[in-house]
């Protein structure tokens, strides 16, 4: 297969050429975007997207529920499935009109999952939602969709992964095993199944030159066809195999957007990329403290799925709100995911949970957008369990919860709760406290038509509280300030 050639650009396929990437201001400033999980997967809508695996590994609820619904996997494979996604009642429009209410600014739907199966229209693989299942170009139509809405378009590849997805149908009588099925199932290597605490930087067998070319390929093939401003990478690609490979592909897309004149990012997973080269996520969690570079979090509004199954369940929207406030008040972004059905409507809990947090946006988003961290974070009783899947496990947040951002000379105090005695104590702000404002010139309740009483000592500053909240889930104090020089 013919290599991809780096354009002549800013970088160089090496890691200190790569560090002097810049984070660019759009992203910085966008802060919420929305994951979009779709795919082949969504058709059994069991148990959840990993699904494809799951129902080829003997002793799974997934090998047992595909027996039970579908026959033996030698009858019926996942390839099977292909012709019930037909995406009958996809419109893009309307997708990007949901997401635009809901207050993103960045949308990133998968292009390819573990499966193998590329949603969009691929010279690389005859496995594609433009050849087969709905028969149309799925990530060009959204592309196109959500550019004209206004929102950034990116999207995600989980090829890396692909290399042992479909192993452990080869320990049985499965259609994996079929020899003209290699081109979809292949290279169907053996894994250890304990995915999130191997050590993949070391596994083997080793990602040989012939699929690392072909993902170097597939992800170029991407960048060329749709010019996305966000490129992301699920946790595989941190085997040091895909080390050159990598450096590689981030050349290239830089130096490609380079001569789009467009800023663009790489989100990475744990150490698969060196600090500076591109953006770190953090898979259904977060951190403890600011983070001096940019980050994201990436979860789902399902503690369950990704993917669309029957059974989610749904987190509330009190607590995405309250994620998306924490992030933003540590120099992070939110991107949630949401999973389409099989025929292309989206679950209407998830379009409901969306429109109550472009409802908050509306009236709190100056708190968030364009904003920069405060020198501390917040304060409050709640303590974070930092890292990844952990995004369930941390209390609920109380009225004494506050988070901190900053706009120039306004800083924001948000309060993820509404105090019961009318008063919100915030003693991070008290008078000559550590990094708090000189003075303290007055303070508007967003939402509220008036400024707010409010008196400051050396034990915390005191905002009186109107009678009415002006909105749910959170509550955005907006403090003019002077701070010292």
């Amino acid at each position: 297969m013919t290599q991809p050639t780096i354009c002549k650009g800013p970088f160089s396929a090496e890691w200190p050429s790569l560090s002097d990437y810049v984070v660019p201001k759009w992203y910085q400033d966008a802060k919420f975007g929305i994951f979009i999980h779709w795919g082949v997967y969504s058709v059994p809508a069991f148990g959840n997207e990993w699904y494809p695996r799951l129902m080829y590994l003997r002793g799974t609820a997934e090998f047992a529920h595909h027996v039970k619904t579908y026959g033996p996997q030698s009858k019926f494979g996942y390839k099977d499935f292909i012709p019930q996604f037909k995406a009958e009642k996809f419109d893009p429009a309307a997708w990007a009109a949901l997401f635009r209410k809901a207050g993103a600014r960045f949308i990133v739907p998968v292009a390819e999952h573990h499966d193998g199966f590329a949603m969009y229209d691929t010279t690389l693989s005859k496995w594609n939602a433009a050849k087969m299942g709905p028969k149309r170009d799925l990530l060009g139509d959204m592309a196109a969709a959500f550019r004209k809405e206004g929102l950034i378009f990116g999207l995600s590849s989980h090829r890396a992964e692909h290399w042992w997805y479909y192993g452990g149908g080869r320990g049985f009588d499965s259609d994996v095993r079929r020899g003209r099925h290699a081109d979809f199932y292949g290279p169907a290597h053996p894994m250890l199944d304990d995915h999130e605490h191997r050590d993949h930087r070391k596994s083997l067998p080793m990602p040989d030159a012939a699929f690392l070319g072909n993902w170097l390929a597939r992800s170029c093939e991407l960048v060329d066809k749709y010019h996305p401003e966000i490129v992301w990478f699920d946790w595989w690609i941190q085997h040091f195999a895909f080390d050159p490979y990598l450096r590689k592909f981030a050349a290239y897309y830089y130096n490609r957007a380079a001569q789009w004149k467009r800023g663009v990012a790489i989100n990475y997973k744990n150490d698969a990329f060196p600090e500076g080269a591109a953006v770190f996520d953090i898979e259904r969690g977060q951190l403890k403290g600011i983070r001096s570079a940019f980050w994201q979090t990436d979860t789902a509004v399902s503690k369950n799925s990704w993917g669309c199954v029957e059974n989610q369940d749904y987190k509330t929207t009190a607590s995405l709100i309250h994620d998306l406030i924490d992030i933003v008040s540590k120099n992070g972004a939110l991107l949630l995911n949401i999973g389409p059905r099989p025929d292309g409507t989206i679950p209407e809990p998830e379009q409901k949970l969306l429109t109550e947090i472009g409802e908050w946006l509306a009236l709190n988003g100056e708190a968030i957008y364009g904003t920069r961290p405060w020198s501390i974070f917040g304060e409050g009783p709640t303590e974070i369990v930092e890292g990844t899947f952990n995004d369930v496990k941390r209390a609920s947040f109380t009225a004494k919860d506050v988070r901190f951002t900053r706009k120039g000379k306004i800083l924001y105090a948000i309060a993820l709760g509404w105090p019961a005695d009318g008063k919100l104590l915030v003693r991070t702000l008290a008078k000559g406290g550590k990094d708090a404002p000189i003075r303290i010139d007055r303070i508007e309740l967003l939402g509220h038509p008036m400024p707010l009483s409010w008196k400051r000592d050396r034990n915390a500053l005191t905002i009186s509280l109107p009678r009415e909240q002006p909105c749910a889930h959170a509550f955005v104090f907006k403090i003019h300030t002077v701070f010292a020089s």
